[in-house]
């Protein structure tokens, strides 16, 4: 790990970095205020000793300037100084220093400090990797609360990937591709926009993920990357708000774009993680779950929300529903018993929160 040392005194200089190698720490090493912020940015330190009493910017001044730059506002800073004051060990910390030792210090003291600085760096670089990537994975898809809850605790996601039960649903509007022929490219991109917009945003009312756009379809997860015991109940929920939403959505179209949108929805296991290539990679999840629900989606018309058993046992006490039957499934050898959902029962109140 890479330390700069800062202090005018060039026998101060030497005796840190004598120290600080023992302990194979990289020194870099800066003799006044104007040279460290230069040194602080190329390489950037994993933590910084800096000295107080400096010409041409003392190490108060350099703190600000240092905590100012993205670049530099999070390295550590352990100011060792001959102040001795009070004043001025809180004036120190309050601009934004991690420790405070004053000269003459002790050699073993001085190590110890450095260790323990460098090891709460340590743990606190991860924790911001990890709160960059949920950002970076997330924050497109879900709701802001459901990333805000991530971020205050990210051991909750496994972005690597793991089997575990979700329920998918997949929505797509019907006779698009009809339509698609007899419609500027343009205009029919904004009208499938317009759609997309508002079905996310009822997904998300329901903390559901985006998991991709297939053309004019939406696939949509529930139970990650946060649990939801009511994962299903979500789901069906959500497609019953879309459905009720489209009727006012309609108004504000032509009539030949007034398209339908219908559903599949299956629960069950799914691998869910991060798939693609190593610079490329995806939210998602993979498995026969996700088949299912896309073939219902395939069978269902006139704006119909097609189930699976599997997603009936988790919701047939809230929702309305008319048995289909069981439906043969393209690459699978057991047929899927299904069912149309026709509504909420009156017992079921608000969609969940």
């Amino acid at each position: 790990m890479k330390v700069l040392v800062v202090d005018d005194h060039a026998d101060n200089r030497r005796l840190i970095t004598d120290l600080l190698s023992m302990r194979d720490y990289a020194v870099h090493t800066a003799s006044d205020g104007e040279e460290a912020l230069t040194a602080a940015v190329n390489p950037v330190p994993d933590l910084i000793i800096l000295d107080v009493d400096m010409p041409r910017m003392n190490g108060f001044e350099v703190m600000k300037h240092l905590k100012a730059n993205p670049v530099t506002a999070n390295i550590p800073i352990l100011m060792l100084t001959a102040r001795v004051q009070i004043q001025d060990r809180v004036e120190g910390l309050h601009l934004g220093a991690e420790d405070y030792i004053t000269k003459p210090f002790n050699a073993r003291e001085l190590l110890a400090r450095v260790d323990a600085r460098l090891r709460a760096k340590a743990v606190t670089d991860e924790l911001r990797n990890q709160q960059q990537l949920i950002r970076a994975t997330f924050e497109r898809f879900v709701s802001p609360s459901v990333v805000e809850q991530l971020l205050r605790d990210p051991s909750q996601v496994k972005l690597g990937g793991k089997l575990q039960e979700v329920t998918v649903v997949f929505a797509d509007l019907e006779n698009f591709t009809g339509t698609s022929e007899h419609t500027d490219p343009e205009q029919l991109l904004t009208i499938l926009n317009s759609y997309h917009t508002m079905v996310v945003r009822v997904v998300q009312e329901h903390n559901g993920t985006i998991d991709k756009f297939i053309g004019d379809a939406v696939m949509a997860l529930f139970n990650t990357p946060l649990e939801q015991a009511d994962h299903a109940v979500r789901a069906v929920l959500c497609s019953l708000k879309i459905r009720e939403t489209l009727i006012k959505f309609h108004e504000q179209l032509e009539p030949r774009f007034r398209m339908k949108i219908n559903f599949g929805i299956h629960s069950g296991r799914a691998i869910v993680g991060n798939v693609g290539a190593h610079d490329v990679m995806d939210y998602t999840a993979v498995g026969d779950t996700v088949n299912v629900a896309a073939r219902l989606q395939q069978m269902a018309t006139d704006g119909e929300i097609y189930i699976s058993q599997a997603t009936y046992d988790y919701v047939s006490a809230l929702v309305e529903t008319a048995p289909i039957g069981d439906l043969s499934i393209k690459g699978r050898s057991v047929a899927v018993h299904t069912y149309r959902v026709l509504g909420k029962k009156e017992s079921t109140a608000v969609a969940p929160t």
